[in-house]
């Protein structure tokens, strides 16, 4: 019997969520192999200095060589490869850049061991610039500057989620090669900080780089149980705006949601974020954290194909959304 149309191209689709702070916890690896994703980023860095850093790096080589099902990702071929191979490929991301400390040549360590992509700032000021849920807006330091020149170097990707909006835009204007945001809504949707505006997604565009729709609930929708269709109008705009070559998917499943964890758990990762001051309650709303409805863990991604195509994206656009926009950033940058 032959499968419907949507599982038949999701199958085909080189399908990538970029952005997967969950797999800390590698027991959740195959919810997004269950759910028909080709290739992820998990968040390896983000907080701490080089020290425990590189540790981590050398727990995730280790644990990527010790899976027959797993690969790692290191050049834009490698997508292709592992997908025909059955295996399901995996790339490093920091969501921040206190691991390079204020040593450039950490940027080369990393990329080295598949570092592709690096954030500037999460939420708050740092070496390279201000976050998004600063209260001043200062813009990319002259140490921030030189981290941009060296990411292109290195052929790194340079992600501004979480980063404030002047940093954003002089990172954007320094940089040779396309930047993106890996996970961030469009604010004229969801009017939340941690969302970007118009001005930030063409720019981002303009340099052949993309926007990561995200489905943390609060920056998709008011309600705390948003649903599938909401995520979708982010899709919807971002596709308007700056076309469907700009436009991928970065869900941001994290350690803190449902059913992951259990609501006293929830509730004290919660209290410690907003303590050390890395999330605002007017932005970050305290647990439950559901994801919408359809797409609430990555077992359900084929739901997103389905919707896609059902809100009349056509096939071409659906697989480009799904995965083959970042196969082309990663092309650019990290090269063939």
């Amino acid at each position: 019997m032959a499968k419907p149309d949507y599982e038949r191209i999701h199958d085909e689709a080189i399908v990538i969520d970029a952005v997967c702070p969950l797999m800390v916890r590698r027991e959740y690896i195959d919810w997004w192999i269950e759910g028909g994703v080709s290739a992820a980023g998990p968040t390896v860095g983000a907080f701490e200095r080089a020290g425990p850093t590189l540790r981590a790096l050398g727990d995730w080589l280790r644990a990527i060589d010790g899976d027959p099902r797993l690969v790692q990702i290191k050049r834009a071929a490698d997508f292709a490869t592992a997908k025909a191979a059955g295996k399901f490929g995996l790339f490093f991301h920091f969501q921040g850049t206190e691991p390079i400390e204020n040593d450039l040549n950490l940027i080369d360590a990393y990329k080295a061991l598949g570092v592709g992509m690096i954030q500037l700032a999460y939420n708050v000021k740092n070496r390279v610039g201000d976050g998004c849920e600063e209260r001043t807006d200062a813009g990319l330091s002259t140490f921030g500057l030189k981290v941009v020149e060296r990411l292109n170097e290195a052929r790194v990707v340079v992600d501004c989620s979480h980063t404030g909006y002047r940093t954003t835009m002089e990172a954007i204007e320094a940089s040779s090669r396309p930047v993106d945001f890996s996970h961030a809504n469009p604010k004229a949707v969801r009017d939340s900080r941690r969302n970007i505006t118009d001005e930030q997604m063409k720019a981002a565009a303009g340099t052949g780089g993309l926007v990561g729709m995200v489905g943390f609930p609060s920056f998709v929708s008011a309600s705390p149980r948003p649903t599938l269709d909401e995520f979708v109008d982010h899709i919807d705009y971002a596709v308007g705006l700056v076309g469907d070559d700009h436009v991928g998917l970065g869900l941001d499943y994290f350690q803190g949601q449902v059913p992951v964890v259990d609501d006293d758990e929830a509730l004290r990762m919660y209290e410690h974020r907003v303590a050390i001051g890395d999330w605002r309650p007017e932005s970050y709303p305290p647990p439950p954290h559901r994801f919408p409805d359809g797409i609430a863990t990555p077992r359900d991604f084929r739901n997103l194909t389905r919707r896609l195509l059902e809100r009349s994206h056509s096939e071409q656009t659906t697989k480009k959304i799904l995965g083959g926009n970042w196969v082309r950033v990663f092309r650019e940058v990290w090269g063939e």
